[in-house]
């Protein structure tokens, strides 16, 4: 088989796995702007509001509890949103019971996740903030920031002036 009919056979199936998956999000989400892109395997509930631009690249979000993701979000490889959780503290049983505590997601726009993140309930993530591969996010991270760990900590901030530059420029990926 020669290079250019391989090259070919990868470029339809990227964009079959796109309209597949970009599709079944859509139909899914409570609500969804324009633009979505879905490059893998995907799940999300029908409490998700998606807004424009958002780009999922793996993307799980497991539980009832709402979540909203703004404008030009991208997500790398294997993420994990969790929004709810098992009623431990005032259950009927031990070491809990068949009842659930929701918890929200709220992520503003233009947010970056790297590879593998996990976000736990109760949590927002702020306009602009980037949060590295692996880092498990269980607190909210303010706009702008940078942050990983895990738990995720803050270790540095974009230069703002230059995010705000490019903002009013429309310059979006």
């Amino acid at each position: 088989m020669s290079l250019g009919i391989v090259r070919r056979f990868s470029i339809i199936k990227r964009f079959i796995t796109q309209f597949y998956y970009s599709t079944l999000i859509s139909k899914n989400a409570k609500s969804c702007g324009k633009d979505l892109c879905v490059n893998a395997s995907s799940y999300i509930t029908k409490s998700t509001i998606l807004g424009d631009n958002v780009n999922f690249n793996g993307m799980t979000i497991n539980g009832n509890g709402p979540v909203v993701i703004g404008d030009n979000f991208h997500s790398g490889i294997d993420c994990l949103m969790i929004t709810q959780v098992h009623n431990y503290d005032h259950g009927e049983a031990i070491p809990y019971d068949a009842s659930y505590i929701l918890k929200e997601i709220t992520i503003e726009d233009n947010v970056w996740l790297g590879s593998r993140v996990t976000i736990i309930g109760n949590v927002t993530i702020g306009e602009g903030a980037i949060i590295q591969a692996g880092a498990v996010v269980v607190n909210d991270i303010p706009k702008y920031a940078i942050a990983g760990g895990n738990p995720a900590k803050v270790f540095k901030h974009r230069d703002i002036e230059h995010y705000k530059s490019l903002k009013r420029q429309g310059k979006f990926m």
